[in-house]
């Protein structure tokens, strides 16, 4: 906020898994702005032109990869392990928003030309989060699993759906999302309740020996990909106790915008289902 951010402005976030990132993500929200996730992993010609191309103001990153980030002379840059915020105050600023207010801009794979910044706005953000509360419950007593790389909308509501229903936001370690062996563990480690996978990770994850230990698992949420009805059928059999859902949207609708809850009998697919709260065919 000293530094200016204020509703509307684009602050740029690149940083590993970590708690640093969770608090930045937090930082950058409750001054107004608006996010923009850098992936430290990007080639550097794709983080230049993302940062060039979102009109970012503002830089949070960790000290060890500041040399590797391409920043522009002149954007300020906020180094999160050196933060020092003891003489701030500890209340939430008092900053004032509109559902029209931008909450953050996540750039596309560019698989089809050149990566496009989808932004998504407060009011189409907290629907997606508010149906999702309404739809799957979550309580103190649950653990959410964030595993998806914070350039994924998917991550949106990993982070955020924790953090305001009041259950545990467990933060992977990075790289670990790619090793079925690692999240058993981490599965089994933190009682995780919740968790989300693209359907061909889903599919290494039920194959990998020891999955019915995740028995603490009660949501399975899947997007991304079409869900192959195998991996449903596998689902049900190693995690009996686990809830499966389908969902489906573009990056540009705010995550998702339909559902579907799996049901073992009757059907020779998945659906992608019916439209979510607010939304219509």
């Amino acid at each position: 906020i000293g530094l200016g951010v204020k509703p509307e402005t684009r602050v740029g976030i690149a940083v590993e898994r970590s708690i640093e990132m969770v608090v930045g993500l937090l930082a950058i929200l409750k001054a107004g702005g608006a996010y923009v996730p850098l992936d430290p992993d990007y080639p550097s010609d794709r983080l230049t032109y993302m940062v060039k191309d979102s009109g970012i103001e503002l830089l949070l990153t960790q000290q060890h990869l500041c040399d590797a980030l391409p920043v522009a002379d002149g954007l300020n840059v906020i180094d999160l392990d050196r933060l020092e915020v003891a003489h701030h105050a500890p209340t939430n600023p008092n900053v004032a928003l509109h559902g029209e207010s931008l909450a953050y801009v996540i750039y596309t794979s560019g698989s089809t030309g050149r990566p496009k910044g989808a932004a998504n706005r407060h009011h189409a953000l907290t629907n997606r989060l508010q149906w999702m509360q309404e739809a799957y419950g979550l309580t103190a007593d649950d653990a959410v699993l964030q595993k998806t790389p914070f350039s994924f909308d998917v991550s949106v509501w990993e982070f955020f759906w924790p953090l305001m229903t009041g259950a545990r936001l467990v933060v992977a370690a990075p790289g670990e999302h790619r090793e079925p062996a690692r999240l058993i563990e981490s599965i089994e480690r933190h009682a995780i309740t919740t968790v989300h996978f693209v359907p061909s990770m889903l599919q290494a994850f039920i194959h990998e020996p020891g999955v019915q230990g995740c028995a603490s698992l009660k949501r399975i949420v899947c997007s991304g990909e079409a869900l192959p009805l195998e991996a449903q059928q596998q689902v049900f059999a190693k995690l009996p106790n686990a809830g499966l859902y389908n969902l489906y949207g573009p990056t540009e609708a705010a995550i998702d915008v339909t559902h579907w809850t799996c049901v073992d009998e009757g059907t020779d697919c998945v659906p992608i289902g019916r439209p979510i709260a607010n939304l219509g065919t």
